[in-house]
């Protein structure tokens, strides 16, 4: 009788069942909020789900275990506008120092690889977002400058530049971790609400390409599953002619009708505009790139409306109040302004696909569309050709 390869086996089969699939999170926050309750929730494609929660003591320090069978994504929580995302894997042990107001900027982070290299581009995409919103700074305090268009041109051009490095280096990243779950949060990463790094439709190759390697490596994960999903719906968008043809971005197709009332309470048509070359522009008061831009459409609608220029602009603001003293405050009233106060819910927003805004589609005299998000000076002469 062999046996050693018998005792060989069930030695295997020892320390496999005794596989550690535990994982431990201690740290220390300071200036904690003694007796408030620190959650560790477990993040899904369209939920979050709250797995556990600790007591925060007097001196900060907690401690979560959690028995996980393969990686997934968690946040380490106090609020909902106060967290850390991780990637813990099975028998990781993370220890974890920040401020207690401020999780997601981290003083120190280690024993787990997948919220290290998270952690990494969290810092590159802070540092984008704090550039943005300086120039957003330098805009309010040239608000009553003569030379305003001209600051707002070159605001315009900066924050594209900021823009086209974060999505640059986002690509770098995706490339240099396309085997890890890493890869699929930055696909969603943003640097305003629905203003996103990456643009499914311009981007598509990268979200093909995170998509094939995770859908092999994590065929199960439910986020993996989600983005797979999302993928072949781009893929058919891509592949069917007739979906290529409506698509209201093309150039040369007609624009798609918008029925919305005016703060006034009159519903106005944007096909009601026929006759005239026609600005469809998507803004809100909220959104500070537009307010930066608005000063240029009334430069181009003083100068091109007796010519036959007309806009038509869609808020997406949530209130009335706050959408009319936009207009007022920027003196926008000269033209067409309708809403239906529905955030980014808005029919018209789904209807033409906006991701984020300001976002822009020019139209000729019959409907159909030019060109698509000209601002600055590439408003202003695009519409010196079209009145030449």
């Amino acid at each position: 009788m062999n046996v050693k390869p018998l005792l060989y086996l069930f030695a295997i089969m020892i320390l496999a069942g005794c596989q550690d699939n535990s994982v431990w999170i201690s740290g220390t926050l300071t200036d904690p909020v003694e007796g408030n309750y620190l959650y560790l929730d477990e993040l899904m494609s369209d939920n979050v789900k709250s797995v556990d929660s600790v007591i925060i003591s007097e001196n900060g320090t907690f401690s979560f275990k959690r028995e996980i069978k393969s990686q997934a994504f968690y946040l380490l929580k106090i609020n909902d506008r106060n967290f850390l995302t991780m990637l813990l894997a099975p028998g990781e042990k993370i220890n974890f120092s920040s401020h207690y107001d401020s999780l997601n900027n981290p003083i120190s982070i280690s024993g787990s690889k997948g919220t290290q290299l998270m952690n990494e581009y969290n810092s590159k995409l802070r540092n984008t977002i704090s550039k943005l919103s300086g120039l957003s700074n330098i805009y309010r305090e040239n608000i009553d400058n003569p030379q305003l268009p001209a600051v707002i041109e070159s605001l315009d051009s900066t924050a594209q530049t900021y823009l086209d490095e974060i999505n640059s280096f986002t690509k770098s990243y995706i490339d240099n971790n396309l085997t890890s779950l890493v890869s699929l949060i930055a696909l969603y990463q943003q640097v305003a609400p629905n203003v996103y790094v990456l643009n499914p439709s311009k981007d598509y190759q990268y979200y093909l390409k995170v998509d094939s390697v995770l859908s092999l490596m994590y065929p199960d994960y439910e986020p993996v599953t989600t983005l797979h999903e999302q993928v072949k719906q781009l893929i058919q968008g891509t592949a069917d002619p007739k979906e290529t043809k409506a698509a209201p971005t093309r150039q040369g197709s007609e624009a798609p009708e918008i029925i919305l009332p005016s703060p006034a309470g009159d519903t106005i048509t944007l096909s009601s505009t026929r006759g005239s070359v026609v600005l469809l522009d998507f803004w809100a008061s909220w959104c500070a790139p537009c307010r930066q831009e608005n000063p240029n459409l009334v430069r181009a609608y003083n100068q091109y409306h007796r010519k036959g220029f007309q806009i038509y602009q869609v808020s997406l603001d949530k209130t009335r109040e706050a959408w009319i003293k936009g207009i007022e405050d920027d003196q926008l009233g000269k033209w067409i302004h309708v809403s239906d106060i529905q955030f980014w819910n808005s029919k018209a927003v789904q209807l033409y696909k906006i991701e984020s805004i300001p976002s822009n589609f020019l139209l000729d005299k019959e409907g159909r569309i030019i060109a698509t998000n000209l601002r600055g000076e590439a408003l202003q002469a695009q519409l010196a050709e079209l009145f030449r």
